[in-house]
């Protein structure tokens, strides 16, 4: 039966091979079952429902990428993704946590379509690359400073705005060492480098009497307090389009280029540079998102952690199958997951901001209509607590920095258009 699924002989791998390729790509992306539920908790869900939903989801995603689109491509709830649904939306939208689900759900749901329409490419060929690589490192930044916050490393001063907090305090003392042992377990070539960082300095908080044992296995908690807790109505107004659309938009691109990078490392793209089977994979993505919403946690994505099952001989969807059941297996450890502490997954989003900014290199600098509004991305994302006014800002000094500039033919049709309508947007607010 593996073998008419996943043709491991065809692919030149077996069964073994595909099973270390899957612990290892579970052992990079793990943190997600102790950030993401204590990112949402700040939303005001449920810790252990959203524990159970990001579990679920994460299974979900991986086994149907697996078994549809026959890839090791593993998948999760979105870093990045999961903060704009929290600090944006909730936070600095006002938006009930309901409501912002149901924005996720119908980006699913417009995601799905587009695979299905074959739209996909189209979209993302009419967005520049500079402004693809300005979000993703904008994104970074935003988590690291949600980690500095945190970690009580950087607060909030009447006078300059922010400032340095008590670096001497435990948590702040914490975050920054469970930062560098992940950059040196990352660096000696430890896969579960964050994991291994994580499950430390909550063992420190520990042995400090910082942190209360509650246990580490029990059965899953309930996931009724935010299954099918989705108010589609509400995420159906007008208001909530901008919403909806970036929640599409970043994810569109996250998947895209997390697509594009595992499949150079694999070695899964035809003559003509092309992944085979595309749209299989992006049915997994936006069926992982529709059903996560379902169950209460934000986006579903494709993880580039998955490079490192490749690189361990993940040739299959076997791989992706073994990250699901794993993830299925993690459900079972949900006291251990209350148990982490802020300060233990600080040092993580640092990390993860690390991975989102080294795009920045592949920036045509030389070229100021093209690094400008990368800049403006970056800073406005962070200094205005909010992805979606970054990513508006960005295409609206692209389209006038090329137009002022008198090269209006290097402008898509999607960014003129998207441009117009950030500015018709903020003009009406």
């Amino acid at each position: 039966m593996l073998e008419k699924i996943f043709k491991l002989k065809q692919n030149n791998t077996s069964l073994k091979q595909e099973a270390i390729a899957g612990l290892t790509t579970f052992l990079t992306m793990a943190y997600i079952l102790f950030v993401n539920p204590q990112m949402l908790a700040d939303a005001g869900m449920d810790h252990g429902a959203v524990f159970v939903a990001t579990c679920v989801a994460a299974a979900l995603g991986c086994i149907v990428m697996g078994v549809l689109a026959n890839y090791p491509i593993a998948l999760a709830p979105g870093m990045g993704l999961n903060a704009f649904f929290t600090y944006t939306v909730v936070g600095e939208m006002g938006y009930s946590w309901e409501t912002a689900l149901g924005a996720v759900f119908l980006s699913g749901i417009c995601f799905m379509v587009l695979s299905l329409a074959r739209i996909r490419e189209w979209i993302v060929n009419s967005i520049p690359m500079s402004l693809r690589l300005g979000i993703a490192a904008g994104i970074g930044l935003f988590l690291a400073l949600i980690g500095l916050q945190g970690a009580g490393i950087v607060v909030a001063n009447p006078v300059t705005m922010v400032a340095m907090g008590d670096i001497t305090a435990f948590p702040a003392l914490m975050s920054a060492l469970g930062f560098f042992i992940i950059i040196a377990l990352v660096q000696r070539g430890y896969k579960a480098a964050v994991i291994i960082s994580i499950l430390a300095i909550t063992g420190l908080g520990l042995a400090f009497g910082d942190v209360q044992y509650q246990g580490v296995v029990s059965m899953p908690p309930s996931v009724a307090p935010t299954l099918m807790k989705m108010d589609l109505s509400a995420a159906l107004e007008i208001s909530m389009l901008s919403v909806v659309f970036a929640f599409l938009f970043v994810d569109l691109f996250d998947t895209s280029g997390t697509l594009v990078a595992v499949a150079q490392r694999g070695g899964f793209l035809d003559d003509r540079g092309r992944l085979p089977r595309l749209n299989r994979a992006l049915l997994a993505d936006s069926t992982a998102t529709i059903a996560g919403a379902a169950l209460g946690t934000s986006t579903t994505t494709s993880y580039i952690e998955s490079t490192a099952g490749v690189s361990a001989g993940g040739r299959t969807g076997l791989t992706a199958v073994v990250v699901g059941l794993l993830f299925l297996a993690a459900l079972f450890i949900s006291p251990l997951a209350g148990m982490v502490p802020a300060y233990a997954t600080a040092g993580t989003l640092f990390y993860v901001a690390i991975l989102m900014m080294s795009g920045l290199v592949h920036v045509e600098w030389e070229d100021l209509t093209e690094a400008a509004p990368v800049v403006v991305v970056c800073i406005l994302m962070p200094l205005t607590y909010s992805i979606a006014t970054g990513i508006a800002f960005g295409f609206i000094a692209y389209a006038a920095i090329k137009l002022l500039s008198g090269r209006v033919r290097e402008l898509s049709w999607g960014v003129i258009v998207l441009a117009a309508l950030f500015i018709a947007k903020f003009a009406w607010m």
